[in-house]
């Protein structure tokens, strides 16, 4: 993607969890993301069974359930109806 190259976030394929691990961590400082992030397993089982390819932004309720499902990112993010989302379940707390 351009936009990889733009920013210089250019990695290559995973062969080890402890480098899937590494590429996360280098994504959210090189992409100054502050909020808390998890990695998948070398499987991909997570990334399978939330269709996460491309991203998505999911809120889940205090039972685990999808309380808010966005569209596929980057292109389709709506930071303000998920923050509403947010707002809303917070608000039924």
């Amino acid at each position: 993607m351009k936009e990889n190259e733009r920013d210089a976030v250019l990695l290559r394929q995973h062969r080890s969890m402890e480098e899937r691990v590494q590429a996360g961590e280098s994504c959210m400082v090189k992409l100054a993301l502050d909020m808390p992030a998890v990695v998948d397993e070398m499987d991909d089982a997570v990334s399978r069974a939330w269709a996460a390819m491309p991203e998505r932004l999911y809120l889940l309720d205090r039972e685990g359930r999808v309380a808010y499902k966005g569209g596929m990112g980057p292109m389709f993010f709506r930071p303000k109806e998920w923050e509403a989302a947010i707002e809303r379940l917070l608000g039924d707390a």
